[in-house]
């Protein structure tokens, strides 16, 4: 690992500035649980660290009547931890409580994990499938943008290297709503996706029918992907076995896996399947109001 220059900026306009000043040679730090790696074994090597949490709208948690507000650099074990956002928000608990064990879920975050672009991302899903809004800002101003749109790329997400994700907004769901994420490992924990998948519903009163849906898939294409057309199959029709499998059928076209050490392209592609039909069926049975273990 190279020197560099460690900086703890403790307002946004102050990092935002040392983030123009320094642009392209500067890396933040929120949690540093993949940051740290890819500096040991030389992936990257930023001249300058700009640590994230000593400012004060990264660490924001914040459950209001209408959304959710998570900082970019609010740690997994935080939001979990927090019954009324586990309660609210199960498919965001689903995903914090898998990613690692209870040291790293004390300092990874959710918009590490989303800036670090990792197609296999946990929590990516979830917050997708939530129609979550990534807040960004920069010395030259600042925007929002859909979650969905922020990875490019393994490694590789939209914002500029001026800019800093500042936190993820995520609508609190009506009443007969529903959400869960589910993944696919070799091991029992501790280990990275083979596949997963994430699903929230909208039903009617009765819970008789879907009236929306939102499906995100990871670990199965070059970015964690909104499977939007797998959503849009269920709006209006009966929750039952043949309207679940139409959608995870979808899914499973969008996928475009890789063949690796981990799984072949078959094998994930049946996976994408599986994992979202039951996705579904456990997203249903939370809009329910049924307890899942």
């Amino acid at each position: 690992m190279k020197d560099f220059q460690y900086l703890a900026p403790r307002k946004l306009d102050e990092a935002a500035a040392l983030m123009a000043e320094h642009a392209g040679s500067a890396q933040l730090l929120a949690g540093g649980t993949d940051l740290l790696i890819f500096m040991r074994n030389g992936r990257k090597s930023p001249d300058v660290i700009i640590d994230a949490k000593k400012i004060p709208e990264l660490t924001r948690l914040q459950l209001d009547a209408d959304r959710l507000t998570i900082g970019a650099a609010v740690n997994c074990r935080t939001v979990w931890e927090n019954p009324e956002i586990s309660e609210t928000f199960p498919a965001l608990a689903d995903a914090a409580t898998l990613i690692g064990g209870i040291q790293i879920q004390g300092r990874a975050t959710f918009g590490g994990n989303l800036c670090n672009a990792a197609p296999s991302a946990d929590t990516v899903p979830p917050v997708i499938v939530y129609g979550a809004t990534a807040h960004i800002i920069s010395a030259r101003g600042e925007r929002q943008a859909p979650v969905e749109e922020i990875c490019t790329g393994p490694g590789r997400t939209s914002l500029a290297t001026d800019e800093i994700l500042v936190s993820l907004t995520v609508p609190r769901p009506r009443a007969n709503s529903g959400a869960a994420f589910l993944r696919f490992i070799p091991r029992n924990e501790m280990d990275i996706a083979v596949a997963n998948a994430a699903a929230r519903v909208d039903l009617d009163e009765a819970g008789e029918n879907f009236e929306s849906a939102r499906i995100a898939i990871g670990a199965v294409a070059p970015v964690p992907l909104f499977v939007e057309a797998a959503g849009a199959a269920l709006g209006g029709k009966p929750v039952n076995d043949e309207s679940i499998a139409e959608a995870a059928h979808i899914a499973r076209d969008a996928a475009t896996p890789i063949n690796d050490m981990r799984g072949t392209i078959e094998h994930r592609k049946q996976l994408v399947e599986v994992l979202t039909a039951r996705a579904l069926r456990r997203a249903c049975a939370r809009a329910r109001g049924e307890k899942i273990q």
